[in-house]
């Protein structure tokens, strides 16, 4: 008798599932291998949310959807392991359906997320500005693995992800380049689709590390808009800041796939690492 397949956790499609109760609640894991250090990722945990919610208005009888804004609250940090998913229906539309979604573990919430679903375009755009990046990384990009300023980076295990040197000083110990960063991102298995496109707007290593602040910088909100489905092949990341005030720095992230279309934006507003945090965890 043929043993069980088991899913492969470090592969996207298998790590982003979730399962009905039923009731509206869902389970679903927060696996080590979509993990930063000991902290779930958060793109990881808005693609959870948006299966969720999507998940919920099929067993609706709601015909098919994709997710379009994902809006969440990062309440208390998140704990690699299970999770219940509550979702409430907030509304049905004929262009758009809006359904919360709040993460327990331990009997505690500790994020909560509204979904906008509805239907991608799949016309090319009108008009775009996407900033210029090369479509594949060069040689000279760095991956990103081993440990980082935050932790060990267990997501190189499920996606490949290359950075612009040019745009990270903080990789060669510089420290004051503008807090910008390029980079590239692409699952190991399959192609990239709407959710991990949601996971590559939030892939991006902080951008105060350019400043030389490093450590763990928590996310308080992130707001992500899925404007396309992203074809196959590299998804390119450019990230940015307008401006670090006191503990608060905001990250602005534009998703672009290896057609020219932008796919994801996300915009994000975290804490800094401290600037006199010393050496805790800065690469080298």
């Amino acid at each position: 008798m043929k043993a069980p397949e088991h899913p492969d956790p470090a592969d996207f499609a298998s790590a982003c599932t979730v399962r009905s109760l039923g009731d509206g609640t869902l389970t679903a894991d927060l696996p080590h291998e979509w993990s930063i250090g000991t902290h779930p990722h958060g793109g990881f945990a808005i693609a959870l949310a948006a299966k969720a919610a999507v998940r919920m208005l099929t067993e609706r009888g709601e015909p098919s959807t994709d997710p379009l804004v994902v809006s969440a609250q990062f309440l208390r940090p998140l704990a690699i392991g299970p999770a219940l998913l509550r979702t409430d229906l907030r509304r049905v539309g004929r262009r758009i359906s809006v359904v919360t979604v709040q993460f327990e573990q331990r009997g505690r919430s500790c994020v909560e997320a509204t979904v906008t679903a509805g239907r991608l375009p799949v016309r090319r755009p009108e008009w775009v500005d996407v900033p210029p990046m090369a479509a594949e990384p060069p040689s000279r990009a760095i991956p990103l693995g081993g440990d980082t300023a935050e932790g060990l980076f267990n997501l190189a295990k499920g996606c490949d992800v290359r950075i612009d040197p040019a745009t990270a000083g903080y990789l060669s110990g510089r420290t004051g380049d503008a807090p910008r960063i390029r980079l590239w991102v692409k699952p190991r298995q399959g192609a990239p689709d709407p959710y991990f496109a949601l996971l590559a707007g939030d892939i991006n290593p902080p951008v105060v590390f350019n400043l030389g602040r490093f450590g763990w910088a928590p996310t308080a909100q992130l707001t992500a808009l899925v404007r396309a489905r992203p074809a196959p092949g590299w998804l390119r990341v450019f990230a940015e800041c307008r401006t670090i005030h006191d503990p608060w720095f905001d990250s602005d992230a534009s998703v672009i796939d290896s057609t020219g279309r932008l796919v994801c934006q996300a915009r994000q507003l975290a804490l800094a690492p401290a600037p006199d945090a010393g050496n805790g965890g800065r690469p080298g």
